[in-house]
């Protein structure tokens, strides 16, 4: 049985529980330390529950909340009727991963993904934790790849956005939770899957957009949205309910990978020309994201088409708008800063213990709604 230094030990039981640490977190990171020092080495036995309680003077409680958040790490190995001990790989647990979150997404260029990405590193590094992000693609093979690479890694917690052609598996986020390693979804469920989720109210967009559109005197409305999957289904039953049943409704949707976007962009061309050949063409374009809407706008020019004199149009993307056309465009907005810090306080309250790792906890985004330029009232001749 290893002894851990008594003097130090007296010094954290006397020690005053503050607001930021509580025991248990100091606890573990006295484990911790006497791990990355050298004075607990591999395999070496942890005093018991009751002796830990007893010295340090606090419920044996608090002691099974700090061993195990040191097991999620895997820094610890609990063995029924025998104790805890070491992990025999703890120290290069420690150097390799303590403290790496990792952040999952579809594509990291487009849409609101880069700001997304900016502000989960900010609010990492404000805890002094590091990340790494990952590309699915929205390929479900690369997904499940980066999945065991980050299993691997032992990180300290994901935060992913599932992939949605196909959808995500539980068995993809069930291989981290077995690991011990937390996971917040972002935008969207994994169907049989027991997390926090930073949810996107996807048919609330499809509702504000519609309600816009329908404000400016549109009657005749086209929606185009990037791939099937359940946000494409309530983006356009939110617009309809919205715009009402005296609207005309034309819906575009794409047929591959919504990341193919030479695929995807032939497509719309196609769509654009074979709805503004008939007598009676839309008057304003709803769009299931920004990257999609500015593709539209430069097909529509590419026709002739004026935005928004002959043709309005509306996307979805987040609040930071960047520069060029997005900053232009006509937008119903989310806090995708918000996911970011949200993403990370999540992990941090489940790696501490703090939030069980198969929490319910679901978080609504809010919206709001960029003006633009590209969104005019409908001049209606008598």
């Amino acid at each position: 049985m290893t002894v851990l230094n008594l003097k130090e030990m007296n010094e954290l039981a006397n020690a005053e529980e503050s607001g930021s640490q509580p025991k248990y977190e100091q606890l573990r990171d006295y484990v911790i330390s006497q791990i990355e020092s050298g004075a607990l080495k591999a395999g070496a036995a942890l005093p018991s529950e009751n002796r830990l309680a007893e010295n340090l003077q606090i419920a044996r409680s608090t002691v099974r909340q700090a061993l195990a958040a040191l097991e999620r790490d895997g820094l610890v190995l609990r063995v029924h009727g025998k104790g805890t001990f070491v992990h025999d790989e703890a120290k290069q647990r420690l150097r390799k991963s303590q403290d790496l979150f990792a952040l999952v997404v579809p594509e990291t260029e487009t849409a609101f993904y880069p700001s997304l990405q900016r502000s989960f590193e900010r609010a990492a590094a404000d805890l002094h934790n590091q990340v790494v992000v990952c590309n699915s693609n929205n390929d479900i093979d690369k997904q499940a790849s980066a999945i065991l690479q980050l299993i691997d890694l032992r990180v300290s917690g994901v935060a992913i956005v599932p992939t949605t052609k196909p959808p995500t598996p539980s068995f993809h986020i069930r291989q981290l939770q077995k690991n011990g390693i937390p996971v917040v979804c972002c935008s969207r469920p994994v169907q049989g899957i027991q997390a926090p989720l930073l949810a996107i109210p996807f048919e609330d967009v499809g509702l504000r957009a519609g309600e816009k559109i329908r404000e400016a005197g549109h009657r005749r409305v086209a929606f185009f949205g990037s791939g099937t999957g359940i946000a494409t289904d309530l983006y356009e039953k939110g617009l309809r309910k919205a715009l009402g049943n005296q609207a005309e409704v034309s819906v575009f949707i794409g047929s591959g990978q919504p990341t193919n976007y030479a695929a995807l962009e032939k497509e719309c061309s196609q769509a654009i020309d074979a709805m503004f050949d008939q007598a009676n063409p839309p008057t304003a374009i709803f769009c299931g994201f920004d990257s999609l809407a500015e593709t539209l706008y430069m097909l529509l020019a590419q026709r002739g088409l004026r935005v928004p004199q002959d043709v309005s149009l509306v996307g979805f993307g987040g609040t930071h708008r960047g520069g060029g056309l997005a900053n232009h465009l006509a937008s119903v907005t989310i806090d995708e800063i918000g996911m970011g810090e949200q993403a990370i306080e999540l992990l941090s309250k489940m790696r501490n213990g703090q939030l069980p790792i198969d929490s319910s906890e679901i978080r609504q985004l809010p919206l709001s709604f960029n003006a633009g330029t590209t969104l005019a009232s409908l001049t209606v001749k008598s």
